[in-house]
C-alpha cells in the first residue's frame, strides 16, 4: 500500500462559493451540519486506510530566499490515505462532501514518495 496526500481545494471567488455565500444563514448552518456529519461518515467508512484525517488549513506564509510573505492559495484542507494505486486513492474522494455538500472545488491526490536514500 502506498500513501497519498489529498489536498482539498476551493476558491472564495468560484461559482460554488458564490452560491454558498448567497444562501440564507440558517440554510448554510443546516448544510454545514449535514456536511460535517457526511464528512465524519466518510472518515468512518475509510478509517482503516486513513493514516491522517487531517483538517482545515489556515492562512499561508511562503518562505523563499527573499524572505517570508503572506499569500493566498486554494488549499483548504488535507488528509493522508493508503491505497493500492493512485487511481484507487483518487476514487476514494469521488462525491466527497467537500464538494457534494460544501462549496469546495476539488480534491487533488498525490503520492507521498519515499525519501531517497544515498
Amino acid at each position: 500500500m502506498k500513501k497519498y496526500l489529498a489536498i482539498f481545494t476551493g476558491s472564495k471567488t468560484s461559482a460554488n462559493a458564490k452560491k454558498w455565500d448567497a444562501l440564507a444563514p440558517e440554510k448554510r448552518r443546516e448544510l454545514e451540519k449535514s456536511g460535517m456529519l457526511a464528512w465524519m461518515d466518510w472518515a468512518k467508512k475509510h478509517e482503516k486506510i486513513t493514516k491522517d484525517l487531517g483538517g482545515p488549513l489556515g492562512k499561508t506564509k511562503r518562505v523563499s530566499p527573499t524572505g517570508v510573505a503572506d499569500i493566498n492559495n486554494e488549499m483548504s484542507a488535507f488528509s493522508v490515505v493508503e491505497a493500492e494505486s493512485h487511481e484507487a486513492a483518487a476514487k476514494l474522494f469521488f462525491n466527497h462532501p467537500h464538494f457534494s455538500i460544501f462549496p469546495g472545488d476539488a480534491v487533488e491526490i498525490m503520492e507521498i514518495m519515499p525519501i531517497p536514500t544515498m
